[in-house]
């Protein structure tokens, strides 16, 4: 039987990039699939492709910085699905810069988005899930929120705070039958990177040049790929993963293993 059978999944970002790959991974395997994001067009092509296969999959408005838009989302899945069972935190910006190149809107909207997103959206959906005495939360941490990081001082620092809330609330709600894990992704390939650093899209050429020198610097020489974050977010929301919570899986093809990450942009 598939893993996720007649399970409702809540996904932020779920339009785009990892969000996108975990939507179409979950529905294959059986869930019934809530896309939470800010752009509708974008979900579109992604609610088709589920329902082409057979899956069943719903878009709802949602700015995460809105404890508003998150108790909509949190209460219209349940309406439309009948319940909540796994949400997936994912929705969070990657802004690039130390401190001193980082101005106080960037730092102030990474955190929004990132930490305060994760924050309500949990919040939203913890009294269902304890009413029911189970449910599952996945949040999209980072290698660098487990390592420093160089060059991306506000990503890394609202990464490093959702690893410790992680590990609280899976503390807090252990007993209420809820598991609270991260993934921490490494450097996996999204749209965005066909943008060069002047602005410019990428030629098919230059981009390929940049992902085989970018995979270089990592112990399986590549990048990786979205798919391969979305099974590991498939491990922590199904029951393959049914004794862990508080824990991080770093899916980052090594780039920690021996305690630094480097920078890429």
């Amino acid at each position: 039987m598939s893993r996720l059978y007649d399970r409702v999944a809540l996904i932020t970002g779920g339009n785009s990039g990892i969000g996108q790959a975990t939507a179409l991974r979950f529905a294959r395997e059986g869930a019934l699939v809530m896309i939470a994001a800010r752009d509708r067009s974008k979900a579109d092509n992604t609610i088709d492709e589920i329902r082409s296969d057979g899956g069943e999959a719903r878009f709802i408005m949602c700015d995460v910085r809105s404890p508003d838009d998150c108790n909509r989302a949190v209460q219209a899945t349940i309406e439309i699905f009948g319940g909540l069972d796994i949400l997936f935190n994912n929705a969070g910006l990657v802004p690039y810069g130390t401190i001193l190149e980082t101005d106080t809107s960037t730092w102030l909207d990474t955190f929004a988005v990132n930490v305060h997103g994760t924050y309500f959206m949990s919040r939203a959906a913890l009294p269902h899930m304890i009413d029911e005495g189970k449910g599952v939360i996945v949040n999209n941490a980072s290698d660098w929120g487990v390592v420093g990081a160089q060059g991306a001082a506000a990503y890394a620092a609202t990464k490093g705070a959702i690893v410790q809330l992680t590990r609280s609330m899976a503390l807090d709600h252990g007993r209420q039958g809820i598991r609270v894990n991260a993934v921490c992704p490494g450097d996996t390939f999204v749209n965005r990177w066909r943008t060069n650093e002047r602005g410019a899209a990428m030629t098919d050429v230059e981009f390929a040049t940049y992902l085989a020198e970018l995979g270089e610097e990592f112990p399986l020489g590549r990048v990786g790929l979205v798919d391969e974050i979305a099974r590991g977010v498939l491990f922590l929301a199904s029951d393959d993963s049914s004794y862990m919570t508080g824990q991080l899986l770093i899916v980052d093809g090594g780039n920690t293993a021996g305690g630094a990450s480097t920078r890429y942009r």
